[in-house]
């Protein structure tokens, strides 16, 4: 690639990044807002914010495939912003839950995608300089930062009607920012050569024992993404302080994101996904017997540094080492899948469960051992990683 060109290509992904997560900030949190402003009763609401992990389970590997085959990550990017768009118009039109439930599935089925071909394209892009992941991964953060607090003051104000027209918007937002991307195609099997398989990688012990940590490392965490402002505003915190809590361990994100490139060269991928493991027990230890103490808090959410965005950077670049070239999109997509679509539908499932029978504070230590087992599964792929290389 052109040397002169490439910084212009990082600025396309970061605006991506941004744009992307703009649209998560604002569309995550105020869903059921906006659905209990329609009148629907919980349990109806539940199902339809769930429709997102849902399609986790099954839209980022097929697209990943189609992309390994076609080598069209970017035109695929294209299809999946205008699709998701495109659908969004819908939710203009109050037909019901049963239509809310198709445009909630064909809008997660393109959105949900789009970050494991990004990442998957980003990955061949910056080629193992996570100095460069980091920079461009922060405007993601910095994007969410913005729209998770700017479109809570303009709800309060304006109130939810206005949810559709910001879900139009920012699709919009995402689109444009797909049509600055590089126009590249990479590297396919032809349809006469072989399709390179996935079944070998997945059958080598470290690969799997790294899928099973993600696994239980991401399940523990919805029970910071799901429950955390519900059990905050039970020990009686205000909005504004649980605003600030979020605002903290975002900015820590931003902030890690920003410096990376300092550090992750001097440890071993399999040695940080073991350290960020300890940081996610640490995390949810904290959450759950120290949630009366502010300080604690804080502590707990500064961790989101480690537990989550050092973590994220080590997943991806374990991913783009075990699933190269044509693997890559199917690598991209099992790390969604596994990690946000299974450990996502089991996390706020199971979550809930527990948090409605027996309390908030036995689901964090719950959460807690979970990120110990999935701990103990990175020690393992430490020791096996050691074992065929030096690590340091």
């Amino acid at each position: 690639m052109d040397a002169g060109r490439q910084p212009r290509h990082l600025l396309a992904f970061a605006a991506l990044s941004a744009s992307y997560f703009a649209h998560i900030g604002f569309f995550n949190p105020y869903l059921p807002l906006w659905l209990k402003d329609l009148g629907l009763p919980i349990f109806t609401i539940s199902l339809l914010a769930s429709v997102q992990s849902v399609t986790r389970v099954f839209a980022p590997y097929a697209w990943g495939a189609l992309s390994d085959h076609t080598g069209e990550r970017v035109k695929l990017l294209r299809f999946s912003a205008a699709v998701a768009t495109i659908a969004a118009l819908g939710l203009f039109w109050h037909g019901g839950p049963l239509w809310l439930a198709f445009v909630l599935l064909l809008m997660f089925t393109h959105t949900s995608s789009m970050m494991s071909l990004t990442e998957a394209a980003m990955a061949h892009l910056v080629a193992g300089d996570w100095g460069r992941y980091g920079r461009i991964r922060l405007w993601g953060s910095a994007g969410f930062l913005v729209t998770v607090f700017f479109a809570g003051e303009w709800f309060d104000r304006f109130g939810m009607g206005h949810f559709p027209a910001w879900a139009v918007g920012t699709l919009f937002l995402v689109l444009l920012a797909t049509l600055r991307l590089p126009d590249q195609r990479e590297p396919t099997a032809t349809h006469s050569g072989p399709r390179e398989p996935v079944g070998p990688v997945l059958r080598q012990p470290a690969v799997r024992w790294f899928f099973v940590s993600l696994f239980f490392h991401v399940t523990a965490h919805f029970s910071i993404y799901g429950f955390l402002s519900l059990y905050l505003d039970s020990l009686g915190y205000g909005k504004a302080t649980i605003g600030l809590l979020w605002g903290l361990s975002v900015l820590a994100e931003i902030g890690w994101f920003f410096v990376q490139g300092r550090w992750m060269g001097r440890l071993a991928m399999p040695r940080w996904l073991w350290l960020c493991g300890i940081a996610a027990i640490a995390r949810m230890a904290i959450t759950a017997g120290l949630g009366g103490w502010f300080a604690a808090l804080v502590l707990a959410q500064l961790l989101h540094a480690l537990s989550f965005a050092t973590h994220h950077t080590t997943c991806i670049a374990l991913v783009t080492r075990h699933f190269p070239g044509r693997l890559r999109g199917r690598g991209q997509a099992l790390f969604t899948v596994i990690g946000y679509g299974f450990g996502g539908v089991l996390g706020v499932l199971a979550g809930g469960a527990l948090a409605q029978n027996f309390g908030y504070v036995p689901m964090y230590w719950v959460a807690t051992a979970l990120a110990a087992i999935g701990t103990l599964c990175a020690w393992r792929v430490l020791q096996l990683e050691a074992a065929t290389q030096a690590i340091p």
